[in-house]
């Protein structure tokens, strides 16, 4: 049941980020039902997909824990040094710097970073499904930016260094929270230290 509950949240949730890479679709849809309707309609059917993901994994990791391999322990530092560019380039999407103008789409490389970094610590299959399906969702979706003729995010003003500064050091405070509470609180897996 767990495992079926992921797959139906994964398919709404990256299902509707996939519906917004198709612009021509998204069109017809806000000029049949109006861009209020799209969009509560649009937040109602992510929200559904992260509540289902959540309690799907939640419940499949509780109960029907299916391993494929066995990564090794070294590989779980890995995934720790990973998740600090990654925690850094999603803050870097909205405190637009220079990272922001290098890297083009922080949000998806984020994205990208932490499902692969996840990967390569996590060997069974509710694992690959939930993190392999994030990487392909956001391989593909940087494929499609670059066949669309507007950028795919919001019109946030990119400043100078001083962004990026402040992106490392929220990024920072962000990746330690993460690691010290909310993964071994909400998950239930400790990240540093054990």
């Amino acid at each position: 049941m767990g495992l079926t509950a992921l797959i139906v949240g994964l398919v709404l949730f990256l299902g509707a980020h996939t519906l917004t890479s198709r612009r021509d679709l998204r069109a017809r849809l806000i000029g049949a039902m109006g861009e209020g309707p799209y969009k509560i309609l649009y937040s109602l059917v992510s929200l559904a997909g992260i509540a289902l993901i959540a309690w799907g994994f939640g419940a499949y990791r509780s109960s029907g824990w299916i391993d494929l391999w066995s990564p090794p322990k070294w590989m779980k530092h890995v995934t720790i040094a990973l998740m600090l560019p990654a925690v850094i380039l999603v803050v870097a999407a909205y405190l637009r710097g220079r990272i922001y103008l290098a890297v083009k789409h922080p949000m998806l490389a984020a994205v990208k970073l932490w499902a692969f970094a996840h990967l390569l610590a996590n060997g069974d299959l509710g694992s690959v499904i939930l993190f392999g399906s994030f990487l392909a969702w956001a391989v593909y979706d940087r494929i499609s930016l670059k066949r669309r003729t507007d950028a795919g995010a919001p019109p946030i003003p990119v400043g100078g260094v001083l962004n990026d500064v402040l992106a490392v050091v929220v990024g920072i405070v962000v990746y330690l929270a993460l690691g010290f509470v909310f993964h071994p609180v909400v998950i239930g897996v400790p990240v540093f230290g054990a």
